[in-house]
C-alpha cells in the first residue's frame, strides 16, 4: 500500500511581480507558470541585511543536491531608499555571488502580495503553484530540505515533477583590477593591502593605490591555510596591524579570523572552527575552538583584537596573548541600546577604528555611529534607530547617515565615517558634536585610510580605491531623511493578540535541554505605544496593550525557537548526529509598523515557521 501524502495547507501562489525586472536570466522575463513542474524557493532578501547573506549561503548546497527539481529565485525587497536602485541591486548580486535569478521588486509588490513581514523570508512553492511553508530568519533550510525530498516523491509519484535545467544566466566577468572590494589597510612598507571580497583575495597594491604588486589566496571561495597560491578565503573584509607585523583578516563568511604573514604571504587561522555560531554556542574560550559569526571588521583597541560580529550583533575580543575569544559587548538583540557593555544592543557592526581612549565603530543597520570607551561603556554619536535614515549634517543629534559600513580616525582626532549608502564620505567631530559631508559621489565607499594629507577610500561599487585630499571646507548638501519604506499594519487600538507561528517541523522535536525551546521579547517605538505587553517571556503568544493616543508606531518583536531532531521518529541517524542529536535553533527579529485605526486588526500573525493555518497569510492579486 502507498503512503498517502502528508497534510499541508496549500495557497494558490501569487504572481511574481517587480518593477525592477529580473536579473541573472538573460534578459528573459519569467512568471510563476514558467515553473510550474518544479518546485520554487522564494527567497525575499535585502542586500544590508546579514541574515539574509547567512540565507544566501545555506541555500547553495540545497540548490546544487537539487537543481534538476528546485529553482531558487531571489525576490529582492529593499529596506533602505539605495537598495531600491537598480544598479545597486545587479551591484548586490553580483557581490554575494548569487547564482539564481533574482527578481528587483523596489515597491514591494511581491513582498505585500506572500504577507511578508520580515528579512529575509522563505516561501516554499510545490510543482503544481501552490505555496506549502513560509519560514522567517535563517537557519530553516535542513527542513526545507527534507519537505523537498517529501515533494519531488510526491509529484513525481503524481506525475507532476518536472526535471531539467533552471533559468538562471550568469552575468559575462568584468576584467578590474579589484571587484568590490571591502576594507583597505596601509602597510608599513607605504603599500595598501585589500580585501578584494567578491574575489576572496587580499590584493597588495603599490603606493599608487592601482599598481597590483602581488595576489593571495586562490581565488575561488574556501577555508585553506598554506602560502599565498594555495590559501584561501570567502568574502573577506576587514584588517588590522599586529604589533608584530601580522596582519588579522576578517575572513567573514569562514566566520573566522585568519593571519596573514606580509614577508612570506603565508596564511593561518586565528580563530573560529568555519561554522556559524548560533544561540547555544560557546561564548569564550580557545579562539580555534569556539564558532563565531559573520566577523565584518577587526582594530586592536587596549591590546586586545576587537571584531564586529555582524551575524550575531556584538563586539567580541581576540587575545593574541592567550589565543582565546570572548565577547566583549552586546546581548545578540538588534537595536540601538546605550549603556554597560553586557547590555547594550547593536544592529550588524561593520566598521571599527581605535584611538587610544574610544573605539569607534558603524553600526550599519541603525545608520549610527557609535563608541566604546575604556570602561566598557557604550555610547551613540549619530543615529537614532533601525528605521530612521538620510543625508542630513549639523548637530549630531540630528545628524543622519544611510547604512554606514566604516570609520577611520583623522589626524585632528574627528572621524570620517564611510556613509555607504549615501556614496560620501562624512566627518564627525567629536568637539563640536557636528557632522559635516567631506565628499559625495563616491560608488559605496566601505572604508578609508588616511595617508599624509590624504585619504584613501575604498569604493567598493567602482572597484578602485580612490585618493583624496583632505579637505579644509564640507560640502554643502541638501537634507533627505527617510524612513524604512513598508506598508504600516492597521491595528485596533486597545488590545492585539501577538501570535508567532512556530509549525515543529517533521522529525524534530522541541529542544528543552537548557529550559524552555522558545523565547519572546517584544517592544515598541515610542515605548509609550505599548501599555501592555512589553518584555521577555518563553511564551510565543502574547497579549499586548495598545496605547489609543499614540496613532503609529513600530513593534519590535523577537523570537527564538529550538529543535532536536527526534532520533525516535526516524529524524535523525548515528551517521549525521553521532550518539546525540543535531539541533538548530530558529530566530528572527521584526519591525512591524502600526497604524491604529477603528476596525483595524486584533490579532498580529508572524510566522517563524509556518504558515498560518488560521488565516490564508497569502493575497490574491
Amino acid at each position: 500500500m502507498t503512503a498517502s501524502a502528508p497534510r499541508r495547507v496549500r495557497v494558490r501562489a501569487p504572481e511574481l511581480t517587480g518593477e525592477g525586472g529580473w536579473i541573472n536570466t538573460g534578459g528573459r522575463n519569467l512568471k510563476l507558470a514558467d515553473f510550474r513542474g518544479r518546485i520554487l524557493i522564494v527567497d525575499f532578501w535585502t542586500s544590508c541585511c546579514i541574515n539574509c547573506l547567512h540565507v544566501l549561503d545555506e541555500l547553495r548546497e540545497l540548490e546544487e543536491k537539487h537543481r534538476d527539481t528546485v529553482v531558487v529565485i531571489g525576490v529582492h525587497s529593499p529596506k533602505f531608499v539605495h537598495e531600491a536602485d537598480h544598479r545597486a541591486v545587479v551591484d548586490a548580486v553580483e557581490r554575494y555571488g548569487v547564482a539564481h535569478p533574482v527578481l528587483d521588486d523596489p515597491e514591494l509588490a511581491t513582498w505585500q502580495q506572500y504577507a511578508v513581514r520580515a528579512w529575509p523570508t522563505l516561501a516554499v512553492i510545490d510543482p503544481e503553484g501552490y505555496v506549502v511553508a513560509q519560514h522567517a530568519g535563517e537557519g530553516h533550510v535542513h527542513a526545507i530540505g527534507r519537505l523537498v525530498e517529501e515533494l519531488v516523491a510526491e509529484h513525481e509519484a503524481k506525475g507532476t515533477l518536472r526535471r531539467g535545467d533552471g533559468p538562471y544566466v550568469p552575468p559575462e566577468p568584468e576584467p578590474t583590477t579589484l571587484r568590490f572590494p571591502g576594507k583597505a589597510l596601509l602597510l608599513p612598507s607605504g603599500t595598501f593591502l585589500v580585501s578584494d571580497t567578491s574575489r576572496h583575495q587580499l590584493v597588495e597594491l603599490a603606493d599608487d593605490a592601482e599598481t597590483v604588486v602581488r595576489r593571495i589566496g586562490s581565488g575561488a571561495r574556501g577555508f585553506a591555510d598554506g602560502g599565498p597560491r594555495e590559501a584561501s578565503f570567502n568574502e573577506p573584509q576587514g584588517l588590522t596591524l599586529l604589533d608584530d607585523g601580522a596582519v588579522v583578516v576578517a575572513d567573514t563568511v569562514n566566520h573566522a579570523l585568519r593571519r596573514l604573514d606580509p614577508a612570506t604571504g603565508e596564511v593561518t587561522t586565528l580563530a573560529g572552527t568555519g561554522k556559524q555560531w548560533w544561540r547555544g554556542s560557546a561564548t569564550s574560550g580557545a579562539a580555534r575552538e569556539v564558532d563565531l559569526s559573520s566577523p565584518w571588521d577587526v582594530a586592536v583597541f587596549g591590546g586586545r583584537v576587537w571584531i564586529a560580529m555582524a551575524g550575531v550583533h556584538q563586539l567580541w575580543t581576540y587575545d593574541p596573548a592567550t589565543r582565546t575569544v570572548a565577547v566583549a559587548a552586546g546581548t545578540t538583540d538588534e537595536g540601538l541600546v546605550d549603556g554597560p557593555a553586557a547590555e547594550a544592543w547593536f544592529a550588524q557592526p561593520s566598521g571599527l577604528a581605535a584611538t587610544a581612549d574610544r573605539l569607534w565603530l558603524a553600526d550599519s543597520e541603525t545608520s549610527a555611529l557609535r563608541w566604546v570607551d575604556r570602561d566598557g561603556q557604550v555610547h551613540t554619536a549619530v543615529g537614532t534607530g533601525l528605521f530612521d535614515f538620510g543625508h542630513r549634517d549639523g548637530a549630531a543629534d540630528r545628524a543622519l547617515l544611510q547604512h554606514p559600513l566604516g570609520v577611520t580616525v583623522l589626524p585632528d582626532g574627528s572621524v570620517a565615517v564611510a556613509d555607504t549608502y549615501n556614496h560620501a564620505l562624512r566627518r564627525y567631530d567629536p568637539a563640536t558634536g557636528e557632522v559635516t559631508t567631506l565628499a559625495t559621489d563616491l560608488r559605496e565607499p566601505g572604508d578609508a585610510v588616511v595617508v599624509g594629507a590624504d585619504i584613501v577610500v575604498v569604493e567598493s561599487a567602482r572597484h578602485r580605491l580612490t585618493r583624496l585630499r583632505l579637505p579644509e571646507e564640507a560640502v554643502r548638501v541638501v537634507p533627505v531623511d527617510h524612513r524604512t519604506r513598508r506598508a504600516a499594519t492597521e491595528v485596533a487600538p486597545g488590545r492585539l493578540r501577538l501570535d508567532v507561528i512556530v509549525r515543529v517541523p517533521a522529525g524534530r522535536k522541541p529542544d528543552t535541554g537548557d529550559g524552555s525551546a522558545t523565547r519572546l521579547l517584544v517592544s515598541s517605538t515610542p515605548p509609550e505605544l505599548l501599555l501592555e505587553g512589553g518584555g521577555a517571556d518563553t511564551h510565543l503568544h502574547r497579549e499586548l496593550e495598545l496605547n489609543p493616543a499614540v496613532p503609529e508606531g513600530v513593534l519590535h518583536v523577537s523570537a527564538m525557537a529550538a529543535f532536536c531532531d527526534d532520533m525516535a521518529s526516524g529524524g535523525g541517524s548515528s551517521a549525521d548526529a553521532g550518539e546525540h542529536p543535531a539541533c538548530h535553533v530558529h530566530r528572527q527579529d521584526w519591525g512591524v509598523p502600526v497604524r491604529l485605526t477603528e476596525g483595524g486588526v486584533d490579532r498580529l500573525p508572524l510566522v517563524l515557521a509556518g504558515p498560518d493555518e488560521q488565516e490564508a497569510v497569502y493575497q490574491t492579486p
